[in-house]
């Protein structure tokens, strides 16, 4: 297989007799966030809620939410593919269908699902299908896993506005996907808050200048 035809392959999602096989056994992560000092995982404050989004890069994407006012915790991992539990090698074949996403808990009261669908939108290029700038396959599509109707029709009416800001641009169309999120599976340990352990790490992920709010 030619490197073209790689790329190509990358940048299509596998059927399900295509998609590794995975695991039952969850990958560990650490037990706090390594900047805020909060859970990665639940039980969360019941009050509070969640999003997933994917952006591109998830390296990138958990930093422009923990640094987000109201955010109590971040983590990254892998949405809407196939693959149970995947690694993070496994997820660069292409062949788990899995989303690099970023899972948001967050205050309610601090700030709305709505103000984090603005970053949402601004803070990557939604129109560009499977890629995120030089992060070429499908890791790196944009998506809105929505946890209530509520944040569908959120997601699905900011979408339209921007879309309409978008082509007074030049933009093409938005292919962020927004579908139900299923499982979300933790990446492993040393991707949790990647660029506050690795400050000169990189981050690919960028927006288009054009803003919703």
């Amino acid at each position: 297989m030619s490197l073209i035809d790689l790329v190509n392959k990358k940048s299509i999602l596998p059927s399900s007799s295509e998609a590794l096989p995975g695991r039952t056994e969850e990958i560990e992560v650490p037990s706090e966030h390594f900047v805020k000092g909060t859970p990665l995982k639940g039980p969360f404050p019941q009050t509070y809620e969640m999003a997933i989004f994917g952006m591109g890069c998830f390296w990138g994407v958990e930093r422009k939410f923990w640094e987000t006012d109201g955010v109590y915790t971040t983590a990254v991992g892998y949405s809407g593919g196939l693959t149970p539990n995947p690694t993070y090698r496994e997820v660069c074949t292409g062949f788990t269908g899995q989303n690099e996403t970023v899972l948001v808990v967050y205050d309610p009261s601090k700030i709305t699902f709505e103000e984090l669908l603005i970053i949402f939108w601004e803070q990557h290029d939604p129109t560009q299908g499977m890629q995120q700038g030089n992060d070429v396959g499908t890791q790196y599509r944009s998506g809105v896993y929505y946890l209530s109707e509520n944040q569908k029709n959120l997601a699905l009416e900011t979408k339209d506005r921007y879309q309409q800001l978008l082509n007074d641009k030049g933009f093409g169309p938005i292919t962020t996907e927004i579908v139900q999120a299923g499982e979300f599976y933790y990446a492993e340990h040393n991707h949790q808050q990647y660029l506050a352990k690795n400050p000169d790490g990189y981050c690919g992920v960028d927006g288009t200048g054009i803003k919703l709010s």
